[in-house]
């Protein structure tokens, strides 16, 4: 495993002259706090140039998400996460965004082929594996208006998905893997707390711990993709692959389904759909993770 994991070293080899666990929950609280400044900044500015009635308006829109500009609102705020990211990596660490990505070149040769083979996946899955009855897709929004939203949610979702893996893949992971020689640590670590922030028992209802447990699982996924090719390109498109499927296909109904092609009968408080959806989403992540290793021959 670990010479399977020697490319990682392309990572942790920044992250070295500043990787005293004390730097690294310094950073962690920085990036929190200055996230928490920009969103409140920015939503102060909002509330001063945008009249009352729609500034109400926009913020039942973020909090529902149930409408295209309330979904892509949400993605593109997270922006604000990769600014805090890069001013506590440098402040913290001396360590630059790009240091958290690893070899550009490399990394968007290995998110172009990730997704290429994951886009694959998807179309056989869709043609060879038969869909329950219960469970056929609705229809949700029109397939021609959908399509012209697609330029600028796109980038949008690769902003949401990229910040997320710099956060946890390229920043927490890599700073430990320079702490702690044991993988155990540097990849299960970020993966449990990538899946408690997913703990929202207001939206998911019974079904927070099945999502908690969910978001873990894929981190562990993520994880093990960054140490074996040495960049952040593979975890942000398996990331980008399956967001772009979960938010922009076939999202569960009244969850996040604004932009959604079609949505799942179901909603995520229906337990019994849940149960009997969780076996089939857990496979193809494990299938993902799969196809993402052969794509990179890793």
């Amino acid at each position: 495993m670990r010479n399977a994991y020697r490319p990682h070293d392309a990572l942790v080899e920044p992250a070295r002259p500043s990787s005293a666990v004390i730097r690294l929950i310094l950073g962690s609280v920085l990036i929190v706090v200055l996230v928490l400044s920009l969103l409140f900044s920015l939503s102060a500015l909002l509330s001063v140039f945008l009249p009352a009635r729609l500034w109400d308006e926009l913020a039942v829109m973020l909090e529902s998400g149930a409408t295209p500009a309330g979904v892509i609102t949400n993605l593109y705020i997270f922006g604000l996460v990769i600014i805090a990211l890069a001013i506590a990596a440098r402040a913290v660490h001396g360590r630059s965004l790009p240091s958290l990505i690893g070899n550009w070149s490399l990394a968007r040769y290995h998110f172009a082929r990730v997704c290429l083979y994951l886009f694959g996946l998807q179309v056989a899955l869709g043609l060879l594996m038969p869909t329950p009855t219960d469970m056929t897709p609705e229809p949700n929004l029109s397939f021609s208006y959908w399509l012209t939203l697609m330029p600028l949610a796109l980038p949008a979702l690769l902003i949401q998905t990229g910040a997320e893996e710099l956060v946890f893949r390229g920043y927490l992971q890599s700073q430990l893997a320079a702490r702690f020689a044991d993988p155990r640590i540097w990849i299960f670590v970020p993966s449990a707390v990538f899946g408690l922030l997913h703990y929202d028992p207001v939206v998911n209802g019974d079904a927070t711990w099945l999502v908690v447990a969910w978001a873990a699982l894929f981190g562990l996924a993520a994880a093990d993709l960054t140490a074996r090719t040495g960049t952040l390109g593979a975890a942000v498109a398996l990331h980008f692959m399956n967001n772009f499927y979960a938010i922009f296909l076939v999202a569960p109904a009244n969850n996040f389904d604004g932009l959604a092609l079609y949505t799942f009968p179901f909603a995520l408080d229906d337990m019994d759909a849940l149960w009997l959806w969780a076996p089939l989403d857990l496979m193809l992540i494990f299938v993902s993770w799969l196809a993402a290793r052969l794509a990179l021959r890793v």
